[in-house]
């Protein structure tokens, strides 16, 4: 009886926190909405699809190529943009307004509290990234708006859990967005860098040249490969294979459990 008694309240302790976090994820998805973030979004590809159009029209060649390359390009960093921003500036919101203790003084586990909001923010680069493929799928081939609208959901999804990090660590809005800004811009850029390193103009053998090589390849093993992710090229070149999405999807899944777990230290070691 003892046995099946702590069994019952193992059990009744688990369905409460599963219905803790889907409530929270529900309150993200729900702010999400309140706040118009669908609706900017939408506003923001339409003017993205308008300036492309422009530009198609300026092209003497490759008119649809530019237009497919512009759009695609500019839809995945407005969705990043638009995505860590309001992760950003709710995260705030709760702080200032003293929403987070509120939250907290209810039975509510910190680690849940992680888990339902990041499950909310998920949620929401899911549907931002819907929104984000559904003009490609008019533009681009079938398989290669697919592959490429599942890649962004994949970074948006790393994203969400990098943004989530940054608040909880800096607790300003400032801090957190120049460091999830400047991760990003690295990340895309890695491979170049490594690249311009690798075959270096002159100074190739000095010590120093030598140090910072290491330094970058070391970096690249940390930082997760985004210029492998979400690429303009797939929609006119054709669609790169589901084995390269998978090696994404196994990427994203590590990251953006490793950025939860950071989180979740952060979280744990502040004083509220």
């Amino acid at each position: 009886l003892v046995i099946l008694a702590a069994l019952q309240a193992t059990s009744n302790d688990y369905s409460m926190r599963r219905r803790q976090i889907v409530t929270l994820a529900h309150f993200s998805l729900l702010e999400a909405w309140r706040t118009r973030l669908p609706w900017l979004f939408a506003v923001a590809l339409a003017l993205v699809f308008a300036a492309a159009g422009f530009i198609q029209q300026l092209a003497i060649t490759d008119s649809t190529r530019m237009l497919i390359d512009f759009s695609a390009a500019a839809t995945r960093l407005i969705a990043v943009f638009v995505l860590s921003l309001h992760i950003l500036t709710s995260m705030v919101r709760e702080l200032d307004d003293k929403g987070l203790e509120l939250t907290l003084s209810f039975d509510l586990r910190r680690c849940d509290y992680i888990f339902g909001r990041l499950l909310g923010f998920a949620l929401i680069a899911l549907v931002i990234a819907l929104l984000a493929a559904l003009p490609q799928l008019i533009l681009a081939p079938l398989p290669a708006a697919l592959q490429w609208g599942l890649s962004l959901a994949l970074e948006l999804v790393m994203m969400a859990a990098l943004s989530l990090f940054s608040i909880v660590t800096f607790t300003r809005l400032m801090p957190a967005a120049t460091f999830v800004g400047g991760f990003y811009l690295f990340a895309r850029s890695l491979s170049a860098i490594r690249l311009i390193s690798d075959a270096p103009i002159a100074g190739g053998d000095t010590p120093s040249h030598q140090f910072i090589a290491r330094l970058i390849d070391a970096l690249a093993l940390l930082v997760p490969a985004l210029d492998r992710y979400t690429q303009s090229a797939w929609l006119v070149d054709g669609a790169p294979g589901w084995s390269l999405l998978g090696g994404c999807a196994a990427q994203a899944v590590l990251y953006t459990a490793l950025l939860g777990a950071a989180a979740m230290f952060d979280f744990y070691r502040r004083n509220l």
